[in-house]
C-alpha cells in the first residue's frame, strides 16, 4: 500500500525554526509531534482487544505515544537507522510487551487482532494536519518568546 500525502509550509518552518536555538527547536518539534500523535494512541486503545484473561498483561494501557523506547526496541531501531540522524522521533505504540506482536499479527494459536494499523489507516492523514497545527502554533509561540527574550537581554 502506498500512501501519498501532500504537504506545503516547510520552507517557512524551516525559516521559523533557524530563529530558534536547536535545543529550542527539538523542543517545537517533539510537543508538536507529542501532542499530534496522542489521538491515535487513544484510537489504537479503542481498537486493543480487552481480554481480563491476560495473567496481568494490559495491552490497552501499554499504548501511548511518547519518545522513548525499550532496550530491545532501541537496538532495533539503531539497526534499522543506523545512517539517519532524525533531529526528533515520536513513536505510537505498546510498551515492551511481546504479547502485543502476537495480538496484532496473531500466531499459530489464535489469529490477528490488529489495533495499531486499524489506528494508523484511519488516522494518518489527520495526524498529519493535526501536526501542521500544531507546529505553526508551537513554532509561533516559541519564536516570539525568543523574540522578547532578546530584546531583554
Amino acid at each position: 500500500m502506498v500512501m501519498k500525502i501532500r504537504t506545503e509550509g516547510f520552507k517557512e518552518l524551516d525559516d521559523a525554526l533557524g530563529e530558534l536555538s536547536k535545543a529550542a527547536g527539538k523542543g517545537v518539534l517533539r510537543r508538536a509531534l507529542l501532542s499530534a500523535a496522542q489521538p491515535m494512541a487513544a484510537l489504537a486503545k479503542s481498537y486493543a482487544p480487552d481480554d481480563p484473561n491476560t495473567g496481568g498483561f494490559d495491552l490497552k494501557s501499554s499504548i501511548i505515544a511518547g519518545t522513548r523506547l525499550s532496550r530491545a526496541q532501541t537496538k532495533a531501531h539503531r539497526k534499522m537507522f543506523r545512517d539517519d540522524r532524525a533531529a526528533v522521533e515520536v513513536f505510537v505504540g505498546p510498551g515492551p510487551l511481546p504479547q502485543a506482536i502476537q495480538q496484532e499479527f496473531g500466531n499459530i494459536n489464535h489469529g490477528p487482532q490488529p489495533y495499531l494499523r486499524p489506528a494508523f489507516d484511519q488516522d494518518a492523514r489527520a495526524l498529519v494536519d493535526r501536526l501542521g497545527e500544531e507546529l505553526a502554533d508551537e513554532v509561533t509561540k516559541s519564536v516570539a518568546r525568543a523574540r522578547r527574550r532578546a530584546l531583554k537581554g
